[in-house]
């Protein structure tokens, strides 16, 4: 997603960060939808725990996406442009996506209902994208935010931040039950404790963590531990019911250790320096296209297709779902990028023509 911070040129090092959360994403979406990382309970291979273990290192994405954002839109002009930027890129995919599946045959005319059509026409309210709605009432809820965590003291922010972690993070990860509130980090709410903790970090930082090794450190650490939890409790499950719920529940967005693991490697790229030169430009020119690749390969008529297209489940169980799967999120963000770049040039040529037109009647 595009960031809310605009400079002479925006940061290399949080750029790239997007980029390879794109990559994590891509490798989450392949893992558990294309069927090779399947539950403990079904299949405790040595290639099933390896596929979580790569699960671990990745679960961390979503987190450091919002943190990006939290991080910059602290200290920036909240834009009302940036909102209507958004509905209408997710629009063109949500509604260009089926017609263009209805045209090519890959979706029979008929088999898309009236609900269906309507979580095209209406994606934010009908979550036809997650990520998209809860960012978009986080954006909305910005300068609000923002304009708190400046007038803060540290203690104070401290103690809102520690309570928001309580109720969102803290209680879910200790309790072994199912709470009703849980809703896992796919929500608004979780979106809002995140840009507390990125404001936190923006204002008074964590310092132990700006050393680049303990930040390296803290995040294997983290992801290491995600795969352990879930893979001990599921070897203590059959003789202790509570432990069943450990062997998902690390793989959650809001689980403690994935925030943890979030907010480290986010340090790891915070102070990290990508050299000024060709490749800082590359990234920069591939960075914004990034929530592009998302819409693309995560609409509700994709999103498991293009499993099916590359022969995802083919490799499921074996060594093979490795090289098969670095090549699949390869062409899958390649994909994603380049139809991004088509979409941003039709709206820049559309914003264009707009300009003249409004241009010339006032004249």
């Amino acid at each position: 997603m595009r960031n809310e911070y605009m400079s002479s040129k925006r940061q290399a090092n949080f750029e790239l960060l997007r980029i390879v959360a794109m990559f994590m994403i891509i490798t989450l979406h392949y893992l558990v939808k294309g069927g090779v990382a399947v539950p403990f309970a079904k299949s405790d291979s040595a290639v099933n725990c390896f596929a979580w273990l790569v699960e671990a290192f990745c679960i961390v994405a979503v987190n450091c996406y919002v943190l990006i954002s939290g991080y910059f839109m602290v200290e920036s002009v909240w834009k009302p442009g940036r909102v209507v930027s958004l509905l209408c890129q997710v629009l063109f995919y949500a509604l260009l996506i089926p017609c263009v599946m209805i045209a090519a045959g890959a979706v029979p005319v008929g088999e898309m209902g009236i609900y269906d059509w309507i979580g095209c026409v209406l994606p934010i309210q009908t979550e036809h994208y997650w990520f998209a709605t809860s960012y978009l009432l986080l954006y909305l809820f910005a300068p609000f935010l923002a304009a708190g965590i400046r007038q803060m003291e540290k203690r104070q922010l401290q103690i809102v931040l520690g309570l928001l972690l309580c109720f969102f993070s803290l209680g879910k990860t200790i309790v072994p039950v199912k709470l009703v509130t849980d809703q896992y980090g796919y929500s608004f709410g979780w979106f809002l404790c995140l840009f507390v903790t990125a404001g936190y970090i923006r204002k008074y930082g964590i310092s132990w963590l700006e050393k680049k090794s303990y930040a390296v450190l803290t995040y294997v650490l983290a992801c290491l531990l995600i795969w352990g939890l879930s893979l001990v409790s599921h070897c203590l499950a059959d003789k202790i019911d509570a432990f069943s719920y450990y062997e998902d529940m690390p793989y959650t967005y809001n689980h403690l250790l994935c925030l943890t693991g979030a907010v480290a490697l986010f340090y790891v790229f915070k102070n990290s320096r990508v050299k000024e030169g060709r490749t800082a430009d590359v990234i920069r020119m591939l960075a914004p296209y990034t929530f592009g690749v998302y819409l693309l390969h995560e609409h509700v008529l994709v999103r498991y297709e293009w499993m099916q297209w590359l022969g995802v489940r083919q490799t499921a169980g074996t060594w093979r779902f490795v090289p098969h799967m670095v090549g699949c999120v390869l062409l899958v963000y390649a994909a994603g990028t380049v139809v991004d770049m088509v979409r941003a040039r039709l709206f820049g040529m559309v914003g264009s023509w707009a300009e003249r037109y409004s241009g010339k009647k006032e004249v």
